[in-house]
């Protein structure tokens, strides 16, 4: 009998596929909308000042196939269902002009939809989820199948982006269900993403932990609304650097916090839902306190940016689909803004060192490879056509 019990142990683990011991269950990701990796990086464009051509050929050389762009619901529908398209037209087709495809983030709602909040916040919801509804579902029919993917929200972990309000994921949840379904209906192939999550220490009025807010959106159910979870990867550290070892012991203050979030989806029977890394970057700052002790040089963060790329297609495939970084810089950025730093390239047209190897560096498509390439070849200067995998 222990022969045999043993024998039928032995064909058992012979039938369980060996990517099975893989404690973030890549192998369940069978129909990830995204490529694998898929190369995306976050531009300022809607206020044009006549850089948005610049900056769009910028990402065009770097061979990325996404642009991650803001569509603020406060500068569409500036009145209840007065709603303004003309630069949403004309930057979507710019961007299709450039052979650039688009994730909208659909945040930054109008100070009208919710009237009672006062202070000084970067964003709020609405008092009415039905109202941001209603702006995703027209949105998304004007342009159906010519935006990628939607961002639902940003940070809501955070009072700051909840109206100062303490963060609530339920509420969160309620005002993704309204948006979700509407997009849904008016354009059914976009992809949804859920709001990127800000890593914090934090659990008060202020702000709530990632990995506890995003339990309490699963508490809430919201995996029913979107394709893919959203999550930020800001880099506190080395790309490399295992999460056990984040500063002052903190796990949050590692890019591969995001491996502690996919346990999380695992653990919630979610792991064939793939994930979208919507900020990844390293800050040069050298003049905000909050953000100068863990700022690098020019040279590390753009080591680090070519190395988070290479750690997440060597570990992370096919879970990790779409891998966004900060910054095109916005054209109205200084030295004053904590973006400015985050940010590959400046507003004077400067290419920071990152910009130039995140360019070059070998990228990896699902089966297909673009090698890396000599920073003087045509290529590398816009001689010849670019062309992302994608």
């Amino acid at each position: 009998m222990r022969f045999l019990l043993l024998l039928a142990a032995c064909l058992l683990l012979l039938t369980v596929p060996l990517s099975s011991t893989d404690a973030f269950m890549g192998f369940a990701v069978t129909d990830p909308p995204f490529a694998s990796l898929t190369y995306s990086i976050q531009a300022f464009l809607w206020w044009d000042h006549g850089f948005a051509g610049r900056d769009m050929d910028w990402v065009q050389l770097m061979a990325f196939s996404h642009v991650k762009q803001t569509f603020a619901w406060e500068d569409i529908e500036l009145a209840p269902n007065e709603f303004h398209f003309d630069r949403a037209d004309q930057l979507v087709g710019e961007l299709e002009a450039k052979r650039l495809r688009i994730v909208a983030r659909l945040s930054d709602a109008p100070d009208w939809t919710h009237p009672g909040l006062t202070g000084d916040f970067v964003d709020a919801p609405p008092d009415d989820s039905a109202l941001f509804g209603r702006y995703c579902g027209t949105l998304a029919a004007r342009f159906r199948g010519r935006i990628d993917a939607y961002q639902i929200w940003n940070e809501p972990n955070l009072a700051r982006e909840w109206g100062n309000q303490t963060p609530n994921a339920a509420g969160y949840v309620a005002l993704l269900r309204a948006c979700s379904i509407a997009i849904r209906l008016a354009d059914p192939d976009a992809i949804l993403i859920s709001a990127g999550l800000a890593p914090t220490g934090n659990y008060d009025a202020n702000a709530h932990p990632d990995d506890v807010y995003l339990q309490a959106m699963y508490d809430a159910g919201f995996q029913q609304y979107v394709d893919v979870v959203g999550m930020h990867a800001p880099g506190f550290s080395a790309p490399e650097t295992d999460p056990a070892a984040g500063a002052g012991g903190h796990r949050f203050f590692t890019f591969r916090r995001i491996e502690d979030l996919r346990r999380l989806m695992v653990a919630n029977g979610d792991a064939a839902r793939q994930v979208a890394i919507l900020e990844t970057g390293w800050t040069t700052d050298q003049q905000n306190p909050d953000y100068q002790w863990f700022a690098v040089d020019e040279p590390t963060q753009a080591r680090n940016l070519v190395a988070a790329y290479q750690y997440a297609a060597e570990h992370w495939r096919p879970w990790v689909g779409l891998m966004s970084t900060i910054y095109i810089a916005a054209p109205d950025w200084t030295e004053n803004d904590e973006e400015w730093w985050w940010a590959i390239t400046t507003p004077t047209g400067y290419t920071r060192p990152s910009y130039i190897d995140l360019a070059n560096m070998a990228k990896y498509c699902g089966d297909r490879v673009l090698p890396a390439r000599d920073p003087s070849s045509p290529e590398a200067l816009g001689l010849v056509p670019v062309y992302p995998c994608s």
